[in-house]
Formats: C-alpha cells, sequence, structure tokens
C-alpha cells in the first residue's frame, strides 16, 4: 500500500500570456535527464490566431529545463506544427532516452477540423541534450500516446501506444522492432495493425470506458511499471471520470499483466486539477526515478504541469501484494444477533471500543426488529474472543431527536475519567451528531447513568460520524462529524456541551470521484496519537456502494492539516459475513484502539455482525510515507 504526494509548488508550468505559443495552456509533460539538467517536454496551447488560414489554438511542443527538478527556465517552442502530418498541431510529447538518444513520440494533427484520420503518431529523435536530429510520420491509422521501452526487449527496441484512440473502444497495445527503423515504417506498421487484437495488453475494465498509455514505461527489478489513464464512463453511462491506474507487466512478455491497482490512485482534487481549460482532469504523460522517489508528470485540467510522488519499492510491493495489512479475528464474526434477543434481532454492528485495565469494553450498535437502534455491550481480554455480552442495552434513545430511529454507531474516548459517547441521533428524518458521558467509575461498576445527550449538530443539516481527540489544541477540543459526503471537523471550546454548538465545517477529506472512495468518506474510530502524526483510519464508500477502509495522517499540533493520504484501500470486504448481509459489501470500523504497537480495529460487517482484526501501527504509518 502507498501514498501518492503532489509537488508543494504544484503546478510547476502554467499557461504564460507573453508567450503566445503558450498563452493557453501548458500542459501534458514528459522528463529527460542529462547530468545535473531535467529537460521537461511538453504540450503548450496558443489562443486563437490564424494559421494556415483558419482561426484556431494552435498545439506545439515546448522545452523547459531545470536544475533542481522544480524550476523550469529557457521556456521555448520546440517541434513546431511544420509538417504535413502535424501542420494542425503537435500534442502530448512522450520521451524515452536510450543511450545517448532521446526518442520522443507525439500526436501529430495533419487536418482540420480535426478528425480521427488526421490524429496520428509522429516522432523526434533527438542527442543527449535533445538537439533535434530526425523527424518521422509514425502511425498511418488513428492513435495517440506513444512511449518506447528504456531498454530493449527480447533485443528489440519495443513501445506501448493506444490505436484508435479517436474510434472507441480503443486499447494500450504492445509493439517490437527488429530495427530502429521500423518504427516509421508504414509497411511495418500495415503488417502490425492488420492482426491489432493479438497485441492488445487488456486494462480496459469496462464498453463505455477508455484507457490511454500515459508514461514512458518504468523498470524496475520486478517487472516494468506502466502509469496509464483510466477514463469511467467515456462512451456514456455517466460523467466522464479521469484518473491514473498503475500496471506491473512482465520483464520479458509485456502483454503480461503480473500486477495492477483495482482502480483509480490519482484523481483530480485540487483546484488547479479542477479548474481550466478542461476541468476535472489528471492526465500522466511521463515519469522519473530519484533514488527511490518515483516522479509522476501530469497534466492538470488541461492547462498546467504537475508533479506527484510515490515511493516506488511500496507501489511495486502493492501491485504483486496478495495478503491484507490486517489480520483478521479467526472467531470473526465476533458479534451476531443471537436468536431470542429481540434488541439485536436485525443487527450487532459498527462498535465503539474503550480499552481498560486489559479489557476491551466494546459498545455496538444493535437493531431490532422495528429497525430502532440502541448501544448493547460485549467484553474481551484478549481483543479478538468475546468474554461476556450482555443480553439488554445499556444505551437507549431518550430524547426527541433520537426517535423513533435511535441512536447509530458510537465512537468513544476517554477525557478526564469520563467516556465520551459521541453517535449518530436518528429521528425518523434527520440525523445528527449526539454526545453524552459516564464517569469511568459508574461505567465499570455498571451503573449505566448515562447524561442526557446534547444534540451538537444543527437541524436539517445531514450530519454523522461524530468523534474527537481527548486532547486539547491551543485550549481547544477537536471533533469530526460529516456533513453529506465530506469529512469535517470543528473546535470547541471545552467539554461542557451546549445544544447545536457544531455548526461550521473545517474539511478535512472529501470524496475522489472516480476512485475507491469517490462517493463518500467518514472517520472510522477516534485517531491513534504517533510521533508521526495523528493516524486516523475512515471508511470510503464507492460509487458501488462497497465500504473500505483507508488512512490519513494529521499534524500533531493541527488536526485541520492532512499530511498524508493512502493511494489505496488497506482494508476491503472479502469474506463471505463480510459480503453477505443486510447490506453487501461492507467494512465500517467505529471502534480503533491500540495496544502497544498493535492496532485492534472493529468493524460491522455487511450491516449485520461485527469483525475484529488487527494490524502493526509502524506497517500502516509506512503506507502514508514515502
Amino acid at each position: 500500500m502507498f501514498t501518492i504526494k503532489r509537488d508543494t509548488h504544484n503546478p510547476l508550468l502554467s499557461p504564460r500570456n507573453e508567450r503566445d505559443f503558450e498563452a493557453a495552456g501548458a500542459f501534458n509533460w514528459s522528463p529527460a535527464i542529462e547530468g545535473d539538467t531535467t529537460y521537461v517536454v511538453y504540450r503548450a496551447q496558443g489562443d486563437p490566431m490564424f494559421h494556415e488560414g483558419i482561426r484556431m489554438s494552435l498545439s506545439s511542443i515546448a522545452i523547459a529545463e531545470s536544475i533542481d527538478g522544480t524550476h523550469f527556465t529557457d521556456r521555448r517552442q520546440y517541434i513546431k506544427p511544420e509538417e504535413e502530418w502535424d501542420k494542425f498541431g503537435c500534442e502530448d510529447p512522450r520521451v524515452t532516452r536510450i543511450g545517448d538518444t532521446n526518442y520522443i513520440f507525439y500526436t501529430g494533427l495533419s487536418e482540420y477540423p480535426f478528425g480521427p484520420n488526421g490524429i496520428r503518431i509522429a516522432m523526434v529523435k533527438a542527442d543527449k541534450n535533445m538537439k533535434i536530429l530526425e523527424k518521422h510520420p509514425v502511425t498511418p491509422f488513428n492513435a495517440k500516446a506513444m512511449g518506447l521501452f528504456p531498454k530493449k526487449i527480447n533485443g528489440k527496441f519495443a513501445a506501448l501506444l493506444t490505436p484508435n484512440t479517436d474510434l472507441p473502444p480503443s486499447d494500450i497495445c504492445y509493439v517490437e522492432f527488429t530495427k530502429e527503423s521500423d518504427m516509421w515504417s508504414q509497411e511495418f506498421w500495415d503488417k502490425w495493425y492488420a492482426d491489432l487484437a493479438s497485441h492488445v495488453v487488456p486494462l480496459r475494465r469496462g464498453d463505455n470506458d477508455h484507457v490511454e498509455l500515459g508514461a514512458p514505461p518504468v523498470y524496475t527489478s520486478k517487472g516494468w511499471l506502466v502509469i496509464y489513464s483510466h477514463i469511467q464512463n467515456y462512451r456514456g453511462g455517466g460523467t466522464p471520470t479521469f484518473g491514473i491506474e498503475f500496471v506491473l507487466l512482465d520483464l520479458k512478455n509485456p502483454q503480461k499483466i503480473i500486477g495492477r491497482t483495482k482502480g483509480s490512485v490519482f484523481a483530480p482534487e485540487e483546484h488547479y486539477e479542477k479548474v481550466g481549460h478542461v476541468g476535472n482532469i489528471v492526465f500522466p504523460s511521463g515519469a522519473l526515478v530519484r533514488g527511490k522517489i518515483l516522479e509522476i508528470y501530469y497534466g492538470a485540467a488541461d492547462t498546467h504541469c504537475c508533479i506527484a510522488r510515490a515511493n516506488l519499492g511500496k507501489v511495486v510491493d502493492a501491485l504483486l501484494r496478495k495478503e491484507e495489512l490486517f489480520t483478521r479475528s479467526r472467531h470473526n464474526p465476533i458479534l451476531a444477533p443471537r436468536e431470542g434477543i429481540a434488541f439485536e434481532a436485525h443487527g450487532a454492528i459498527n462498535p465503539a471500543v474503550v480499552d481498560i485495565d486489559g479489557t476491551m469494553h466494546i459498545l455496538y450498535r444493535a437493531i431490532s426488529n422495528d429497525n430502532v437502534s440502541t448501544v448493547g455491550y460485549a467484553t474481551s481480554k484478549d481483543g479478538l474472543t468475546i468474554d461476556e455480552c450482555f443480553k439488554e442495552p445499556i444505551y437507549l434513545p431518550r430524547a426527541d431527536f433520537e426517535k423513533p430511529g435511535g441512536c447509530e454507531d458510537p465512537r468513544t474516548v476517554i477525557v478526564d475519567e469520563r467516556i465520551i459517547m459521541m453517535y449518530t441521533a436518528f429521528d425518523g428524518n434527520n440525523a445528527r451528531v449526539a454526545v453524552t458521558s459516564i464517569a469511568v467509575t459508574d461505567f465499570l461498576k455498571k451503573k449505566w447513568n448515562w447524561e442526557m445527550p446534547i444534540k451538537l449538530t444543527i437541524p436539517g443539516v445531514f450530519d454523522k460520524d461524530g468523534g474527537m481527540i481527548p486532547k486539547k489544541f491551543n485550549g481547544k477540543y477537536f471533533v469530526f462529524h460529516r456533513i453529506d459526503d465530506n469529512i469535517c471537523g470543528d473546535f470547541v471550546d471545552s467539554l461542557d456541551w451546549k445544544d447545536e454548538s457544531i455548526n461550521t465545517c473545517i474539511p478535512l477529506l472529501h470524496p475522489r470521484p472516480g476512485m475507491w472512495d469517490g462517493a463518500k468518506v467518514g472517520i472510522a474510530g477516534p485517531p491513534i496519537e504517533t510521533k508521526e502524526g495523528w493516524l486516523l483510519l475512515y471508511h470510503g464508500v464507492s460509487p458501488t456502494r462497497h465500504y473500505r477502509v483507508g488512512a490519513i495522517l494529521l499534524d500533531l499540533k493541527d488536526p485541520t492539516k492532512v499530511l498524508a493520504r493512502t493511494a489505496t484501500p488497506l482494508f476491503e470486504p472479502k469474506e463471505k459475513y463480510e459480503l453477505e448481509g443486510a447490506m453487501s459489501g461492507v467494512v465500517f470500523p467505529c471502534g480503533v484502539v491500540a495496544r502497544g504497537k498493535t492496532m485492534f480495529v472493529y468493524y460491522g460487517a455487511a450491516d449485520l455482525v461485527t469483525g475484529a482484526a488487527t494490524a502493526d501501527i509502524k506497517t500502516i504509518l509506512d503506507t502514508l510515507s514515502l
């Protein structure tokens, strides 16, 4: 598992009005290194002007260079639309260096208005200092996005490309060249295209989806890492959604997939990715490996050039990983509706947990036959097996704002010898965060004299998933909650709770469209304090309504700052009791505690039963670092 972090200087290149050739866009870039210099070639788009007698926005390929890999200077036009095959534009370059030669493939536009027959791949050969040596048209058919492998395969040059890009459905395909000149041989390509189906690398997930090669392949000792664009609903069926995915291909047979992400791992989130010439686009077009770090060069909103980074080894390991980071209790489900126990007849799920003197006290949501939620109680010494489970609830709905629906999904912390429990109060129409508390001494004596609940959030706003950090920040406590589909936070002056005192939203986490958490996010249990930051698990919901678990790291001194977020889920439904129940495909934690170096997680499964799982805290933290 891994995280992907954007460069804090993003966007690194943006349109410049003083340069006509890139006044409208500077995006989709690809890097090459010579000594201490990083060269980048990128698509430069100008404001509308007259070209070949037509008023149009013309694309060319520009070049810039940098010593530190962040600040780029000497921006200038590099490949201009001046050949028959590219006279109406040059787009989206991808560069691969083999020996002292840089091979730059790009999209050449030969006709206007643009149509499939005039959109084809062209190439430039350049020396190690990016001086252009040769130019050639490449494919005689519609195609885009060609990238050369940086090493020969089976003694031959090899590449990936996307034929029929504008005649979908299209696929990423593999090609080998016995000699260099085959790259621009029309006879070679005619023969290759006649057997197109045999060259496909099967990456497209559905008939309405679209794939396109992103960066040229990256060599690793375990396989060829390919970063590519996956667009959901490209051909209809919903809103087109751009994302970035990874696949690992066999070193000797790159048509063989040995590992891949289950979906997008990077999606438009920042303003510069959402707003631009064409909004809501992140498009990978280049990659570099610097030490242990994989740099992903991408275009944002068809306007800017940006970089994101991941740990290369962690990415590769995640693509090959077969086991999960969490270990389920072999006794799962540890809680399930018991025959004859009416208050939990429809579910024993979504438990909070308090660890006191070596006993896990589990406070779970119990759902009765008439769909009223109360809080049940169980204990466990080892955290994985149940020692005691009460036959009556220990907390019932008492206030008008939690009737008739009840009290859902509790989350607990201990502050000043009191157990504070936040939960979702449901009156049948509106869901709000409520809070109550009880002295630890009374709780341990089973004297269930809970304080009368306070409704923390305002009416008319769907607000759930309440929780808090049991520590002050500049004299205030920090409370989590979820408005609609987003995780929010709020500071409160004290724990002398007041009605409707949580009435703002400091945004912490949003869904990432097209990814595993693209529909909704909410916290799991309260965060664990570590030296690196507050480790917070959260649930993410996909558009298919599957619930999975990821993690974020919050700043120790300012919990409104998200330092890192996992790109892939850490825990997801796979067991029968997680896939079959009142709602299939759900793991929903509300209880998270640390015992030494181990994290214990308690979760509702399929909205029917409760499971327990453990993980090494250091291992989880490792997924959040580069």
